[in-house]
């Protein structure tokens, strides 16, 4: 069981790439296999859940080169040329591929189980079993949790789903059933959620991309194989975000950032704290707009975190509760229920771990009261969740003393090379997966 160890640091700076998108990265996977034709993928995250993806899509019968520094070329069997696999598909950590594989291999016409990691086990999956069940495919689970039975159905009725809770997953396992769907599948959203499975949807079909809620999908729609640069993953640019603002003498930029206006919530949050996040050089890359990031240090204050901004940065806030920790004054976070069913409870994890640091914080079903003051030394506990053991790295480059984070061994499902890429920046994270002595 590995640990990180992060010190304090005496500023960020230079250029800085962060690995791909993870929810892009995956859904050009899927898209890509069930494309007709070659799909030929750069900026790839290789983190274990991705890699996961790929390996499922490889037992379903897909030719797939890589991924290799970044690259992917899959051979696309088209809608209907997936085989059924000979064993069940191990998932591990990753709910996004477990909850849109629901979606997909409901409409085929043959079984698979899907299983995970005893965390994946842990998360709620009635969410998309319901809707889906609606369509007419039929999924055993064991208690609403992994492991899952998929009992091939074929064609798929359609749907006109409203979204009881906001969701990507959700809406994107709907969305690819539909593409098996007896003519269109329609999915309305409560609050708009990041909209990758759409834009890729059109790109993959040829369609143009029109931002509409409900969001649609047609049974009749074709897939053809595209050329996909995904961009760095904003959720892991936050933590430098995060780390340059807080850290006195920091001037970084972040390269290839993906902007997409529904993951833009935790740009917008910073800006409400007082961050210096300056967009250089806009652009657009396969339907995703992508800028560079400047930030340098600046003095946060705390706020009441807008109810309409949770939703769309809702894997931000382990790190935003850092921010806060950094700030001046109150900051407040409500309606972020959604924190207690990810990797671990985050924000049990955020409140225990933030004490551990000798910050205020108090603990609310839906949030939590974060006072701003002086981070000390100290371990903390990630949980097994990697996002909780970035955040503590950002953390301990603020600190009076060094902060250790034990338990991060999933850090690489996100963010392989976490520390090295780190401590290139200057935010000084070591690694290991002996004993240590700790705070």
């Amino acid at each position: 069981m590995s640990w990180l160890l992060s010190t304090r640091s005496e500023g960020l700076s230079g250029n800085l790439t962060v690995p791909g998108d993870k929810s892009i990265s995956h859904r050009s996977v899927i898209l890509g296999s069930i494309a007709e034709g070659a799909s030929h993928i750069t900026g790839i995250l290789e983190g274990d859940d991705v890699v996961a993806t790929v390996s499922a899509f490889r037992k379903l019968g897909v030719q797939i080169t890589g991924p290799s520094e970044g690259e992917l070329v899959i051979n696309g069997v088209g809608k209907d040329g997936l085989s059924g696999p000979t064993e069940a598909l191990d998932l591990g950590n990753s709910g996004t591929s477990m909850r849109l594989l629901c979606g997909l291999l409901s409409g085929q016409r043959f079984n698979t189980t899907l299983v995970g990691d005893e965390s994946l086990g842990k998360r709620p999956m009635r969410r998309v079993i319901e809707p889906l069940s609606q369509m007419g495919a039929q999924i055993e689970s064991a208690d609403g949790c992994a492991p899952l039975f998929i009992k091939g159905q074929g064609a798929l009725s359609s749907i006109d789903y409203r979204l009881p809770v906001a969701s990507a997953q959700v809406k994107s396992a709907l969305l690819l059933a539909g593409l098996y769907g007896k003519g269109k599948t329609t999915v309305f959203e409560p609050v708009l959620t990041r909209d990758h499975t759409e834009r890729m949807l059109a790109a993959f079909s040829s369609n143009p991309f029109k931002k509409t809620n409900p969001c649609e999908v047609f049974d009749s729609w074709s897939l053809k194989g595209q050329r996909i640069e995904v961009p760095a993953d904003i959720s892991s640019a936050a933590f430098f975000l995060v780390a340059a603002s807080l850290i006195p003498r920091s001037d970084l930029l972040l390269l290839n950032v993906g902007i997409n206006p529904t993951r833009e919530a935790v740009l917008k949050i910073l800006g409400l704290m007082g961050a210096q996040i300056e967009e250089i050089n806009r652009r657009e890359n396969a339907l995703e707009p992508v800028c560079d990031l400047r930030v340098r240090h600046s003095a946060l204050h705390g706020i009441d975190i807008p109810p309409d901004l949770v939703a769309n940065a809702i894997d931000e806030l382990p790190v935003l509760s850092i921010a806060a920790g950094g700030a001046k004054g109150l900051t407040r976070l409500r309606g972020a229920a959604e924190l207690r069913v990810k990797e671990s409870d985050r924000i049990a994890a955020m409140v225990q771990g933030l004490k551990r640091l000798s910050i205020e914080v108090e603990e609310f079903p839906d949030g939590m009261d974060i006072v701003g003051g002086v981070f000390g030394e100290g371990t903390v506990e990630s949980h097994g969740d990697h996002r909780i053991a970035m955040a503590f790295a950002v953390a301990g480059g603020v600190a009076e003393g060094p902060v250790k984070i034990l338990n991060a061994d999933n850090v690489k499902t996100s963010f392989p090379n976490f520390s090295r890429t780190a401590s290139q920046a200057g935010l000084l994270v070591t690694e290991g997966t002996e004993s240590i002595s700790g705070g």
